[in-house]
């Protein structure tokens, strides 16, 4: 703590750990059982509480609530906490809960990702590294998300349901089930259109997957059998291991049916 940076007005109680480098602006407040990694940015009027580790270089800014009691009715002030990896940016009004003793104890955010204004990050959530949530979606309750998903603005998803890497949720869309990696989904009731060709693109993804993706793709939307047979036979026959993926994640344990192709 004696190289962090805390404004007079900020007031960061006693058991707080603060990490070299640290900056806490004017009116945060830091409860006694949240640990702050090197480097980390709370810009002003910050709230960081419970028991919380935010991992180093992150940036939290303004009237940001990180840590606090689940909303849930279930919680009776069990010890639970949350974790925030590294060089994370969370930006305003974003809100993300500690566990709850039902769902593990732990809501845990990977490295690198973008929290958009306004959005939140429910309890037992585990979201991994580089991922964005834009302006006010909402990730509810024991999701599970994979590396590299995006989250479009005003969209929700559904306690307990899964996302894939890789997967892009279009703008204003409710999902309400699993999502398969390198899927894209939209539409107001979300529906799996497709995949998120522009995102493997971008990350360098080698055209003969892409192609594979794409006739994995055809089959499960068009084969003959029910989903999850499809994507048995699909594991059998591919060489591809973004497709195998895909078939791993279909044939894992979910609470929740799938989107699956149109």
């Amino acid at each position: 703590m004696s190289n962090a940076t805390i404004h007079p007005s900020a007031v960061v109680e006693d058991g707080a750990r603060i990490g070299d480098g640290c900056v806490i602006g004017p009116f945060c407040h830091v409860g006694p059982e949240v640990t702050l990694g090197r480097g980390v940015v709370l810009k002003s009027h910050v709230v960081v509480t419970g028991e919380t580790s935010v991992g180093d270089e992150t940036v939290i800014f303004p009237f940001a609530v990180i840590g606090e009691v689940p909303q849930d009715l279930k919680f009776k002030g069990e010890k639970t906490r949350l974790v925030v990896g590294a060089r994370n940016r969370i930006r305003e009004h974003v809100t993300m809960n500690a566990g709850t003793e039902g769902g593990g104890g732990v809501t845990r955010v990977g490295d690198d990702g973008l929290f958009m204004a306004g959005c939140h990050v429910a309890h037992d959530a585990q979201v991994g590294d580089r991922v964005i949530l834009v302006n006010n979606s909402a990730l509810a309750g024991h999701c599970v998300i994979e590396d590299d998903v995006i989250v479009g603005g005003l969209s929700g998803v559904h306690q307990w349901v899964r996302v894939g890497r890789g997967a892009i949720i279009g703008a204003v869309t409710m999902v309400t089930n699993d999502v398969m990696p390198y899927g894209l989904v939209q539409g107001p009731r979300g529906k799996l259109d497709g995949l998120n060709l522009v995102g493997l693109k971008r990350k360098g993804v080698a055209r003969s997957d892409i192609t594979a993706l794409r006739a994995a793709f055809q089959m499960l939307a068009q084969g003959e059998g029910a989903f999850q047979e499809r994507a048995r036979r699909l594991g059998e026959e591919t060489q591809s291991d973004y497709v195998r993926e895909i078939v791993d994640f279909i044939l894992g344990d979910s609470d929740r049916s799938f989107l699956t192709p149109g």
